[in-house]
């Protein structure tokens, strides 16, 4: 068993497709499954974290930090993930994508320039290190920023 395969037990589900309060014969007649008396049971009930007038939760914790509108979520890879093209490759976001090297390039991609490149090939994405730069010239290689 594992998380991919847990359901709840054979019967302890129940929809909440029914309509409450239509008589004691549909088994949600009377109070229709509010209780007896109390502030819930009545209209007007207090709405969703509140605290019966205590500092609710909340409010009580620190707020730290933004989230910067204008940042750009970059996918990075290394040169060492270009060997697996053959040599004299044209290398693109969408060839990177077909060889499963990355999954999702968001809003661009990245070589950085960890591990060793061996092959000459021309690598069209939307930015490059330093030293991937020329690792990637020093096997005859071009690098092109889309």
């Amino acid at each position: 068993m594992d998380l991919s395969n847990l359901k709840p037990a054979e019967g302890s589900k129940h929809s909440d497709n029914f309509r409450r309060g239509r008589g004691h014969g549909s088994g949600n007649g009377k109070t229709a499954g509010k209780g007896h008396k109390g502030q819930k049971a009545r209209s007007g009930a207090p709405r969703p974290g509140f605290e019966g007038g205590q500092m609710p939760l909340y409010r009580r914790l620190p707020k730290r930090g933004f989230t910067n509108r204008n940042t750009k979520d970059i996918e990075a890879i290394n040169v060492s993930a270009l060997e697996v093209f053959d040599n004299d490759t044209v290398v693109t976001i969408e060839t990177l994508i077909e060889a499963g090297v990355i999954k999702n390039p968001k809003d661009g991609v990245k070589i950085l320039g960890n591990g060793e490149l061996t092959k000459k090939l021309t690598v069209k994405v939307n930015a490059f290190s330093e030293g991937a730069k020329s690792k990637i010239e020093a096997n005859g290689g071009i690098c092109e920023e889309v």
